[in-house]
């Protein structure tokens, strides 16, 4: 995959960036830290604009993350409510995830897109809460950019090594992986005890 990405990104610019960190963002599990440093190690070659690798992969995520908000924010309810209901998912669930991010939402989103791997997914317990889009975008967008100027900038500075962006985040990202698991798994059990709870 790492392979393939290079090959995308260097053939095509920036519109590859943006293409790819939209479709990350939209859950389909592409590495930013790869594509991002790599758009800086080639802003450093004068091939692209460092600002144009910035602006690119912070509009795909924006893009990407707007598209998995909608539809879920559409669809979400019914498939937890119809087909998720073989596999365990309540009502329960759609209570937990609306009364999380009527406290936490915005800071969570902001705060997500920081982190390696919830970055990915955050914005589908977002849209099955149902919070305002606007506001969801701006912290979308204020977490996007910073991350993807540090991505950027430490491809450009360390140019044909930008790979090396990956393997320090690398540590990190497995231990997320399992946090966001265990959390998952945790949120499935008490929402159906909430569940369980209102209907008897």
């Amino acid at each position: 995959m790492s392979q393939q990405l290079i090959q995308i990104v260097s053939a095509g610019g920036l519109l590859a960036i943006f293409l790819t960190m939209a479709a990350e963002s939209a859950g389909i599990p592409i590495s930013s830290e790869i594509v991002v440093p790599l758009g800086g190690a080639l802003a450093s070659q004068g091939k692209l604009s460092f600002v144009g690798v910035v602006i690119a992969a912070s509009a795909g995520n924006l893009m990407g993350s707007l598209v998995a908000y909608l539809i879920v924010r559409r669809y979400g309810e019914i498939l937890i409510l119809g087909p998720g209901r073989r596999v365990g998912l309540t009502a329960g669930h759609l209570r937990l995830a609306n009364r999380f991010f009527e406290r936490w939402g915005l800071a969570a989103v902001f705060t997500g897109r920081l982190l390696p791997v919830i970055r990915t997914y955050i914005s589908f317990p977002a849209g099955l809460s149902r919070i305002t889009v606007v506001p969801f975008m701006l912290a979308t967008i204020l977490g996007a950019v910073p991350w993807n100027l540090a991505l950027a900038y430490a491809g450009f500075k360390l140019g044909q090594n930008y790979e090396r962006v990956a393997s320090a985040l690398g540590p990190f990202t497995l231990p997320l992986a399992v946090i966001v698991l265990l959390l998952i798994v945790a949120a499935y059990y008490y929402g159906r005890r909430i569940g369980e709870t209102e209907a008897s």
